[in-house]
């Protein structure tokens, strides 16, 4: 709703300036929304700055205000502008950039790139008078599929462990969320999408389903996954502030409830077959952009009441026993839940391959003392990931890292390079396998035979396209040992070390070096 206050002069004419109402469902969304991004930023370490969310807000706001200006003229209150640019900031984050960067400016074309686009959806996009999508759903669908992951991302699954911020911005989302939902008498439609997305990713869940995560160093899987996802605050959002958008679902009660049901499961099936978080994410999003031209469908084939009182839905015949009638939606609907449940097992199959791949630890032909080793400590920080970081995990993975760097000394000693593949991977992979091209072009093999002092445990955020890693900080010193072909010993020297090693969790058990910094 909006309120006539005033009148400006422009151009010689009186332009009337119109504001926003209180009760604008518009305003209090994007009142939510502002309050999550303050939590976000300034709290739980959201990878946006203000300068950022402030370019998608005025870009989206000022398109509106001037297309507005352009059909009515007459300057309104861009409440649609404000709520798109600050839903597009919400969810759009720059590849590789880091938390609490508060006042980072570089990035923000991409916020009003995207947030511009968004909001002219609404005005180029049109079907008999209505906006068919959703704007800032299809804007971020379309950037992330266009523009893709080297340049951008979708905001995490997983937000921060729980703790009061994070429990402070459940309740703004889900108070906020149900108070609007509920006034609009979309409670239902909202709750409804909850329910049937929660069944449909236990099924997926069920079957083995994993998925990597920037914020995870080991697969996210089973039950695991189930419960970072239908408590996501990314989802609550989206069931919330997304899919009700009043002007692009059906118009009828039963209507918005059978499209929220069918709505979660497309969401899934989208889901099933991504073995990446970013491509969850994605799939989740994309499956409103796919639904939401189909709201008069929904309308056309479900109806609140039918001529003679009768829900929209039931098909039974006046002239048909009512058993029988029940009997063939019983059949119906049974059929239709074992062929969902078939199809969302079956579309998840390139998820459980990947993982099930890689090597066992007792597959490893090294043994490592662990009472050689230091005691890990662990940084407060490395708790701000999705996995139980205590002193067991820490031992036990301090144990892989000696395993994987006597795998290493034995691969190059011996020139083999089957062993440097249970060890590393990714840069670290490239580094050792030139290492052994040489060894083998010159006949001299150099090892090195590392010997810890201390050993430190934090976390190495993942990227787009990779699960987060471990980091260790390592020192101690360093045996550099020289063999020749016959693997007899030439020479050795000690030195200091003070390095960096990243873990992997590529596959399977076993934890790997993917990179080395000195």
């Amino acid at each position: 709703m909006i309120t006539d206050n005033r009148t400006v002069r422009l151009a010689g004419r009186d332009v009337a300036v119109i504001f926003p109402s209180r009760s604008d469902a518009r305003l209090h969304t994007s009142a939510v929304i502002v309050t999550v991004h303050i939590i976000g930023i300034f709290a739980l370490g959201f990878a946006v700055s203000v300068p950022q969310v402030a370019a998608a807000i005025l870009t989206a706001g000022l398109i509106d205000l001037g297309m507005t200006f352009r059909s009515s003229g007459k300057l309104v209150w861009p409440a649609s502008g404000i709520l798109t640019g600050s839903g597009v900031a919400l969810i759009l984050r720059i590849t590789g950039m880091e938390g609490r960067d508060y006042w980072k400016v570089s990035g923000w074309q991409w916020f009003a790139l995207v947030a511009g686009i968004s909001i002219l959806t609404k005005y180029l996009i049109r079907y008999r008078g209505r906006h068919i999508f959703n704007p800032s759903n299809v804007g971020l669908v379309a950037a992330f599929l266009i523009i893709g992951a080297r340049f951008i991302e979708p905001l995490d699954f997983w937000w921060a462990p729980i703790g009061f911020w994070m429990l402070t911005a459940y309740v703004v989302i889900i108070g906020g969320g149900i108070t609007i939902t509920r006034r609009l008498d979309l409670l239902t439609m909202a709750v409804t999408f909850w329910v049937f997305l929660a069944g449909g990713l236990g099924v997926l869940a069920a079957s083995g389903h994993c998925m990597i995560a920037t914020w995870a160093p080991s697969p996210v899987c089973g039950p695991r996954f189930w419960t970072t996802l239908v408590t996501s605050p990314e989802v609550m959002i989206f069931l919330f502030f997304m899919i009700t958008d009043p002007k692009t679902i059906p118009s009828g009660r039963r209507a918005r409830v059978v499209f929220a049901a069918s709505l979660a499961m497309a969401s899934t099936l989208l889901i099933a077959p991504q073995t990446l978080e970013y491509g969850a994410k994605v799939g989740l999003l994309g499956s409103l952009v796919i639904w939401s031209p189909l709201r008069g469908l929904f309308d056309r084939l479900v109806t609140d009441e039918t001529a003679d009182g009768r829900p929209g839905w039931d098909s039974a015949r006046p002239d048909q026993p009512t058993s029988v009638g029940t009997f063939a939606r019983g059949l119906a609907i049974g059929s239709g839940i074992v062929l969902l449940i078939v199809a969302i097992v079956l579309a998840g199959t390139p998820t459980r391959n990947g993982v099930e791949a890689g090597t066992p630890i007792a597959a490893v032909p090294v043994v490592i003392d662990p009472s050689q080793l230091p005691e890990v400590r662990v940084e407060p920080s490395a708790t701000g990931v999705n996995v139980d970081m205590d002193a067991e995990f820490a031992a036990d993975v301090a144990v892989m890292l000696a395993e994987n760097l006597a795998l290493e000394s034995e691969a190059l000693r011996i020139a083999d390079g089957v062993l440097l593949g249970l060890a590393d991977a990714g840069e670290r992979l490239d580094e050792m396998q030139a290492r052994l091209a040489t060894a083998v072009a010159t006949g001299e093999r150099r090892v090195d035979v590392y010997r810890f002092d201390s050993l430190t445990l934090s976390v190495h955020e993942g990227e787009a396209q990779t699960s987060a890693g471990l980091l260790f900080e390592g020192r101690g010193s360093v045996d550099v040992v020289i063999y020749d072909t016959s693997g007899q010993e030439v020479s050795r020297s000690a030195s200091p070390f003070d390095k960096s090693f990243v873990l992997r969790q590529v596959g399977g058990e076993r934890w790997i070096i993917v990179e080395v910094d000195p």
